[in-house]
């Protein structure tokens, strides 16, 4: 997959929604962030990119300081901007806003098409690699683009070949940070498996006291499990990121009160 094709795809599409959204009247409630509305939304996305932006270009080691406003490189003129802190801001949405958003964004893009993936940098992750941002960044754009659009009417899904990716990037990466940064209780050998109705996919994962145990083979299509949740990629993806609920999806199977476990074992963020 094409991670500079995806991303900017997404923020194309981000943008146009924001655009709609800066008419001048108050910011649209985004319903899957209930703490934001489509100002907030912009300038966290925007704020992000940035943020990836100052430690590929600087070729940071170590984490910028966020108190440091260079490295967000805001305007002057921030007249109706929401504050980062509490929400929602339901004020106009600034189009000087969407302006600093679209300029982050495409320098990000610009990172995406020519930057090396393998360049040595900080993250959050065990992986400190540009490529680690590229990935998150992409699936992060696609999440809130969905986001973006659910709050003016109806979203359209996440492309599969991305979506798929998203999958497989929850359980490699997202859920033993997530696991991490909340304490969550230990596994007691739970087993769950996704299947995908638009392609081949096929996820098992199973927690084992703090270990996040995925079998993306083909050996994941059989065995017991406790929830087997059935979808199309874009759906799979949105319910493991708390976007649409189980009962969304093509067909559940299993223990319903397994769904809950699940987001115990991989608590929001």
């Amino acid at each position: 997959m094409d991670l500079a094709t995806a991303f900017h795809r997404e923020i194309v599409t981000f943008e146009a929604a924001a655009r709609r959204a800066a008419d001048g009247g108050p910011a649209p409630l985004v319903p899957s962030c209930p703490d934001w509305s489509m100002a907030d939304l912009v300038l966290h996305l925007g704020g992000v990119h940035r943020f990836v932006n100052r430690i590929v270009e600087g070729g940071l080691t170590e984490p910028p300081d966020v108190t440091d406003v260079a490295v967000f490189a805001l305007p002057e003129d921030r007249s109706g901007w929401p504050s980062p802190e509490g929400g929602p801001h339901i004020g106009p949405v600034p189009p000087g806003l969407v302006d600093w958003f679209a300029d982050g964004a495409r320098t990000l893009e610009a990172h995406l098409r020519d930057g090396d993936p393998e360049q040595r940098v900080w993250t959050w992750s065990h992986e400190r690699t540009a490529g680690f941002w590229w990935r998150m960044q992409t699936i992060e754009a696609a999440l809130h683009r969905w986001d973006a659009e659910s709050a003016l009417g109806a979203p359209g899904p996440v492309e599969t070949a991305l979506a798929a990716d998203a999958i497989a990037q929850t359980f490699e990466v997202m859920a033993p940070a997530r696991r991490a940064w909340k304490e969550a209780p230990p596994g007691a050998g739970e087993r769950f498996r996704l299947r995908q109705t638009d392609g081949p996919g096929v996820w098992a994962v199973s927690f084992e006291g703090d270990e996040v145990r995925l079998d993306g083979d083909s050996g994941a299509s059989g065995g017991p499990c406790d929830l087997e949740l059935t979808g199309t990629a874009s759906d799979l993806m949105l319910f493991l990121w708390q976007r649409l609920p189980a009962d969304r999806l093509d067909e559940v199977r299993g223990d319903p009160a397994m769904t809950d476990r699940y987001f115990t074992l991989v608590p929001p963020v």
